[in-house]
């Protein structure tokens, strides 16, 4: 399979409920997962997740977005005909009047290219991290990968995003 390339513009955008099933996508999400709105709305949004990711980032995504809290990710995900494409992406979680988590808003672009290799060689890690010890395995190596920086995770991720030249 072949990677798609974000354009420079894109912004895929899409919403969840609280159990990560997509109520809203825009146009440039049906581009690039190569699925028209009715194949993916109610259906969860791991419908594009692409087996080289760590459950450990997802397990990392759910648990600060549970929190209230934003996070960043660079995301490999898989098109509908198995192609890939790469995301930087933000995900936040929307509130309602009194402070309530309603739903979950993601915005994904073109990563750095320069950050890539970087992140795919963190993500074999904690992979082969997975696979000897599970997710609380991969959690400890990626706590480890990131401590070694020492900045947060997010700073981590967004420093990739925008500073790495």
């Amino acid at each position: 399979m072949k990677e798609i390339f974000l354009t420079k513009d894109a912004l895929i955008t899409s919403k969840t409920d609280l159990k990560g099933n997509i109520i809203y996508a825009n146009d440039d999400f049906s581009k690039y997962a190569g699925y028209e709105t009715k194949e993916f709305l109610g259906k969860p949004h791991n419908i594009v997740r692409h087996q080289d990711m760590p459950k450990t980032v997802f397990k990392c995504l759910w648990d600060t977005i549970q929190k209230g809290e934003e996070i960043f990710a660079f995301v490999k995900n898989k098109s509908k005909n198995g192609d890939y494409y790469w995301v930087f992406a933000n995900v936040t979680p929307s509130f309602d009047s009194n402070g309530k988590i309603i739903n979950y808003y993601s915005v994904r672009r073109a990563p750095n290219r320069k950050a890539l290799p970087i992140i795919e060689s963190v993500y074999n890690t904690i992979l082969e991290k997975e696979k000897q010890g599970g997710i609380k395995a991969g959690l400890e190596a990626l706590i480890e990968i990131v401590s070694s920086y020492n900045v947060t995770y997010n700073q981590l991720v967004f420093d990739l995003q925008e500073n790495l030249k």
